[in-house]
């Protein structure tokens, strides 16, 4: 008699531990945290760093840093936005491809046209590719985006 109550009680802990399992599964998507990256330039190099990305409505926001070598009187900081509906974060969540737009302003407050596509490639990471307008000069950086755990 004791041991249908014994079983039930077994499958019950069994169904709710899956059940936290998948829910610790699940990646949330208001913060993104984008790789340092590197390009080329005429005789010398940008790397790009940012803070990590933070959702606000369709947009995700960051802080940036520019250097630039040899050259270091061209290094500069400051906010890049990148527009991406949630329509699209679904479809990126999904494993489709998706390309976005988006402004940046540097520290003396210039403008800074951005574009770009990303690309998953398991549940908490994925390719990216972002051309970054300076003047007439498009800066194309490719590297790498990663979801951070909640509580890391």
């Amino acid at each position: 008699m004791m041991r249908f109550p014994r079983l039930c009680l077994g499958l019950m802990l069994a169904a709710v531990g899956m059940l936290r399992a998948q829910a610790a599964a699940i990646v949330e998507w208001d913060t993104v945290a984008i790789a340092s990256m590197k390009t080329s330039i005429y005789v010398g190099s940008v790397t790009l760093t940012t803070s990590e990305f933070k959702r606000e409505g369709d947009q995700y926001t960051a802080t940036y840093e520019a250097r630039i070598w040899p050259w270091i009187f061209w290094n500069e900081t400051g906010r890049i936005t990148i527009k991406l509906p949630a329509d699209d974060v679904e479809r990126l969540k999904r494993g489709e491809r998706v390309e976005f737009v988006g402004e940046a302003a540097n520290h003396k407050n210039k403008p800074r046209h951005v574009t770009g596509r990303a690309d998953r490639i398991s549940d908490d990471t994925g390719k990216i590719k972002v051309r970054i307008g300076v003047d007439d000069t498009e800066l194309i950086f490719n590297g790498t985006y990663r979801i951070p755990s909640p509580g890391r």
